[in-house]
């Protein structure tokens, strides 16, 4: 039994994925169905509130109209009574036929108006009705057979009576009607509101679901522009929801490939021209050594000059391709985050002490100001962004001066400073100290075989963690201040 329901489901469940497959609409026609879906609800609830007020609007008139026109029905039937009455007892008394004309038309008045409030629908008045015409008729009936004012009077007076308990039940009818209107609104109130809420949760469902249906293609391809800005391009993008936020996912895809086709083709071309360039640098820089050490001929003054000369060379070559090996290596692992929580003071601290010996060989003071904060940051390309400001402090820095590396957290940035009292960076080299290969005019306190890639790879990784790194004004020495945004 168990077994069915799952296949039930299964079948189920496969018949709305190829339901939801075959629905082929784009991103806008998406938008278009579910603000129309929405529209219907909430407007069909408007609708049926306003078409329900109109008919407890027309119920409330009519029932007003009603009760005016029974109450004023009620008080000219008492006005009419008070003429029956007097005209009855004028005839009784002065036997005058113009009395008893008089109590005919007011007697016929009188019996119209019962004969209307009984064609009144639903009228609870028809037991006093019926009592008025009756002893309305015995009125008549001991008018003409000339009886004694002793009998004639109880008719009247119960008139009087039957026209009070009238006005009493007119009053109760009216009442029991306003009860009914009051008891009928109360609940198409809580009918409406039941509608009312029924209709926003619908609404609310249909957003709830375009946003799932919309958000969750935008997150996808969120996490595959951030997976190709890492450099992963082992994971295929794969991108649902609306025909042409799909048709998007396929161009990442394809964007995926591309990138991972360049990617390759660099890698490629970066250890070829490695090997091309190192080999035959190798076999050149041991060639100049044996010449230098007079292997193949002793060399005169002029040869030994040339010979020096291509040594030199030679190595500043090496370097340099080094450097650009070092440096295309910095950019590469810049797409590659691995962020964790870091101890700011102990980050500052080991790349002191991994400059230690530099340090102490120039008599440098270096001053931590950082506090034990942790924040959510890539260790290993921080370390290597404070190897290379601190390398290029020292070395700039003349000996027994100070180097102040300060690291602040606020407002959710990380802020580190590294300030030297060296010779500084020359104005016009402000804008490109950064750029590869590029060494300031300002010479070092002592010779230096720095490349002028340090500051690039900087430039380079904290780009990658979405900082930046920038030279203020300073007037002694070197300002470098690197920001990082913080991503806790």
């Amino acid at each position: 039994m168990i077994q069915s329901g799952n296949q039930f489901v299964a079948v189920y469940t496969e018949i709305l994925r190829k339901i939801v497959l075959m629905i082929r609409i784009s991103f806008r026609q998406g938008m278009l169905a579910g603000f129309a879906v929405i529209l219907l609800l909430l407007g069909g609830a408007a609708v049926h509130s306003w078409l329900l007020l109109e008919r407890l609007l027309e119920r409330s008139r009519a029932s007003n109209e009603y009760a005016l026109q029974l109450t004023a029905a009620i008080q000219e039937l008492e006005v009419r009574t008070i003429d029956i009455e007097r005209s009855a007892r004028q005839y009784l008394v002065l036997d005058d036929p113009a009395f008893r004309q008089r109590f005919e038309e007011h007697l016929a008045q009188s019996l119209a108006l019962v004969e209307r409030l009984k064609a009144q629908p639903g009228s609870r008045l028809l037991p006093l009705l019926g009592g008025w015409q009756m002893v309305a008729e015995a009125l008549r009936s001991g008018l003409e057979q000339r009886v004694r004012r002793a009998e004639i009077t109880p008719l009247l007076t119960r008139l009087v009576e039957l026209n009070e308990l009238l006005r009493q039940g007119a009053q109760r009818s009216l009442e029991a009607q306003n009860t009914q209107v009051l008891n009928e609104l109360e609940t198409h109130r809580i009918r409406l509101g039941s509608q009312m809420a029924l209709a926003l949760a619908g609404a609310l469902l249909v957003a709830l679901g375009m946003a799932w249906w919309l958000v969750r293609p935008v997150r996808q391809m969120d996490q595959a522009i951030a997976r190709l800005g890492a450099s992963r391009f082992d994971q295929p993008v794969v991108v649902g929801g609306p025909a042409d936020l799909r048709q998007i996912g396929r161009r990442l895809d394809w964007l995926r490939m591309r990138l991972a086709e360049l990617e390759s083709d660099r890698e490629r071309s970066l250890r070829h021209v490695s090997h091309e360039l190192k080999t035959p640098l190798t076999a050149l820089r041991e060639g100049v050594a044996l010449l230098q050490d007079e292997v193949p001929a002793p060399l005169a003054g002029n040869q030994r000059e040339v010979v020096e000369i291509l040594r030199h060379n030679v190595i500043s070559l090496q370097h340099q391709i080094e450097s650009l090996l070092s440096l295309n290596g910095a950019a590469f692992e810049a797409r590659r985050l691995h962020p964790g929580l870091i101890n700011l003071k102990q980050l500052l601290t080991e790349a002191v002490q991994r400059r230690d010996l530099q340090i102490s060989s120039r008599q440098i003071n270096v001053v931590v100001e950082a506090s034990d904060e942790k924040m959510m940051l890539d260790g290993e390309k921080m370390s290597v962004v404070l190897d290379n400001l601190l390398s290029n402090a020292v070395d700039f820095s003349p000996e027994a001066s100070e180097i102040r590396l300060l690291a602040t957290h606020e407002d959710d940035l990380l802020r580190i400073e590294c300030i030297d009292q060296g010779v500084g960076v020359a104005e016009e080299d402000a804008q490109r100290i950064f750029d590869p290969f590029v060494q300031g005019r300002n010479p070092p306190p002592v010779a230096r075989k720095g490349s002028g890639v340090g500051l690039s790879i900087v430039r380079e990784l904290a780009r990658a963690m979405g900082g930046t790194v920038t030279l203020l004004p300073s007037r002694q020495g070197a300002h470098f201040c690197v920001e990082i945004p913080d991503e806790t």
